[in-house]
């Protein structure tokens, strides 16, 4: 697929959030700032979708805060996370981290896993697998967020992606899991390793037409991994729980020339 131009409006907002530009440093404390929130597009009812950038390395990675309206179990760890990444020795110096704050603030407005068309944004995307439905919509891309989403991975070309979601505990499984798709294995035992979750790949679970997953994980061989909360687990408590296991994953990051540590 031809890579399209950047919208202006978007190519201004990551200059101005630093993915074009180092983040800035306090010499007094020696800790590294995140950049302020600035607005990448907007939802269906014209909610704001934000991104924030902190540390200047070369590993280029794309934090996604939530992407169903009804899963708020990571709203506490996004956030948590760029202090948690500022304190953490050396990672600055070696990751770029954005955070898209949520993709579907419509549907967290009203607790609905689709925006407020009633479109599953974890099924919009241009993947060939992509299938037009009812909950999937009449065309890839057909929906505001999942096309900002969809513009700002072209421009980043992140080598890593992590997406904070919940699910209802399934037959067999355990109550959390973090589940991959592409090349991200190592990067799900280390997690599992680190937080006790169950590593589960993406396709040992259910079909998953025009998923971000699909995209960005199969067509595109970009690691990635969606953090499988057990539904209804406090956010704070959330964080607490995979604090450590998100750090190290961040920590073990590398560019996709390089394997995986």
């Amino acid at each position: 697929m031809p890579t399209p131009r950047l919208p202006k409006l978007l190519a201004a907002a990551l200059l101005m959030t630093g993915c074009a530009m180092p983040t800035v440093e306090d010499p007094d404390a020696g800790a590294v700032a995140p950049t302020a929130w600035t607005t990448i597009g907007t939802s269906v009812e014209g909610r704001p979708l934000r991104i924030r950038t902190i540390g200047r390395g070369p590993v280029a990675v794309l934090w996604i805060g939530g992407i169903h309206g009804d899963e708020i179990e990571g709203q506490v760890a996004t956030d948590e996370l760029p202090a948690a990444f500022a304190a953490t020795p050396g990672l600055a110096a070696r990751v770029t981290l954005t955070i898209l704050e949520d993709v579907n603030p419509d549907g967290r407005a009203k607790r609905t896993r689709g925006n407020a068309r009633g479109i599953d944004l974890n099924r919009n995307y241009p993947a060939t697998n992509y299938q037009p439905g009812d909950a999937r919509g009449e065309r890839a891309l057909c929906e505001p967020e999942s096309r900002a989403l969809f513009d700002l991975l072209l421009h980043l070309q992140p080598d890593l992606v992590m997406v904070a979601h919940s699910w209802t505990r399934r037959s067999g499984r355990s109550p959390a899991a973090i589940n991959w798709d592409g090349p991200a294995e190592p990067y799900a035992r280390l997690f599992a390793a680190r937080s006790g979750f169950e590593a589960v790949p993406s396709a040992s679970i259910h079909g998953t037409p025009g998923s971000l997953g699909s995209f960005v994980g199969i067509d595109r061989q970009i690691p990635i991994l969606t953090i499988e909360w057990a539904k209804g687990t406090p956010p704070a408590e959330a964080w607490v729980q995979t604090s450590d296991a998100i750090l190290a994953v961040l920590a073990s990051a590398t560019e996709r020339s390089a394997p995986p540590r």
